[in-house]
């Protein structure tokens, strides 16, 4: 479908990919609602379809959330510094210390509360805004830390129903890039993530 932003009007979700960011809204409106979304796949002119497309432009928060998708892939993977007369200097923060160090302890805090998390993930370093849509989004469920070692459990609509997925990620050098492994039902890595700005919506039905 296409949405107008900042930087031109966009194609950033169709139904064959899965209405990604409307499937991860609409799943933590469900469960703000305590009632179990609808197991079928609608049809394009049904309510509940209609509302999943309605939920994927909430989840793009135009314009303010695409500018935040088109910072992060402009930005490095590790932060830019350079040396001078015995001081480190830090000129830009890279997408794992956003992520390791601001983003990640907002995601614990709302974990440890019991809340799901609405997740943007960025998968791409460009410029060019047309990239936008290779973004994606997911449901952050839960989590388990071993030392530095954080394995984030994630509920990917790209993936169905299955609840093995995740994102793995070291968190003890956030000032150079991360590898973040996933298993995600992407065929592009993953750069980082940050909270997305979810406010809740009553799903059909409820």
């Amino acid at each position: 479908m296409a949405v107008r932003t900042p930087f031109g009007t966009l194609d950033i979700g169709n139904a064959r990919g899965g209405l990604c960011g409307g499937m991860v809204f609409a799943a933590l409106d469900y469960w703000h609602a305590g009632t179990a979304p609808p197991g079928d796949q609608p049809a394009q002119g049904q309510p509940l379809y209609r509302y999943l497309v309605r939920r994927l432009v909430d989840s793009w928060r135009v314009p303010a959330g695409v500018a935040q998708y088109f910072q992060w892939m402009s930005l490095p993977d590790a932060d830019r510094s350079f040396d001078v007369f015995g001081r480190h200097i830090i000129t830009e923060r890279g997408l794992a210390w956003r992520t390791a160090q601001v983003q990640w302890p907002q995601i614990v805090d709302d974990l440890d509360a019991g809340v799901p998390v609405a997740l943007g993930v960025v998968t791409v370093a460009s410029k060019n805004p047309t990239d936008l849509p290779h973004n994606h989004q997911v449901l952050a469920c839960g989590y388990t830390i071993a030392g530095p070692a954080v394995t984030l459990q994630v509920y990917d609509p790209n993936r169905g129903l299955r609840d093995d997925i995740f994102i793995r990620f070291d968190t003890s050098d956030p000032t150079h890039a991360i590898a973040f492994e996933h298993n995600l039902g992407l065929r592009r890595k993953v750069r980082g993530f940050f909270k997305t700005a979810y406010q809740p919506a009553r799903p059909p039905g409820c």
